[in-house]
């Protein structure tokens, strides 16, 4: 079995068409709202992601297929005055998973962040992924609090479209 990370190009049409793949089939799975893309995205998401700076994509291959996939983004933490790194999305199809592409995703990642002078990487994962919560528990990552007494941090969203 042949695993290979590759830094996504979003211009070049083999990488972008592999990534909307990927992405979709997230979208697909219950965790990722369980509905496929819609054609807009599918159509664009790769050159709009051309145009920000601050992303980043990797995609895993095994044996020259796509199986898994991290989108990124810089951010900025006043507290540490240092970059952070957002990892947005987590993709391992179902067929490859159990053999540590998560992982090998998130050490790439940790390793750019490292290499950018992040101040930490930061991430969400729903209350019932308990395999993406362990995923991520064995990697390091751990709930966010200032202060114990004011409870972790939440992610909250209020919707723009």
């Amino acid at each position: 079995m042949s695993i290979n990370l590759v830094n996504v190009d979003y211009l070049n049409s083999q990488h972008a068409q592999d990534l909307i793949y990927l992405l979709d089939s997230y979208a697909q799975d219950p965790m990722g709202g369980g509905e496929t893309l819609n054609q807009d995205v599918k159509d664009n998401l790769a050159k709009e992601l051309a145009k920000l700076p601050h992303a980043l994509s990797l995609i895993c291959y095994v044996d020259n297929k796509p199986a898994g996939l991290v989108n990124c983004f810089e951010a900025f933490s006043s507290f540490m005055c240092k970059p952070i790194l957002n990892i947005h999305d987590v993709v391992v199809l179902n067929e490859f998973r159990g053999q540590g592409i998560s992982q090998l995703l998130l050490e790439k990642v940790e390793h750019m962040a490292r290499d950018r002078g992040c101040g930490k990487i930061t991430l969400e994962v729903l209350e019932g992924n308990k395999v993406a919560q362990n995923s991520y528990m064995k990697f390091g990552f751990a709930g966010y609090e200032l202060d114990p007494t004011m409870g972790k941090a939440m992610f909250w969203q209020k919707s723009l479209v």
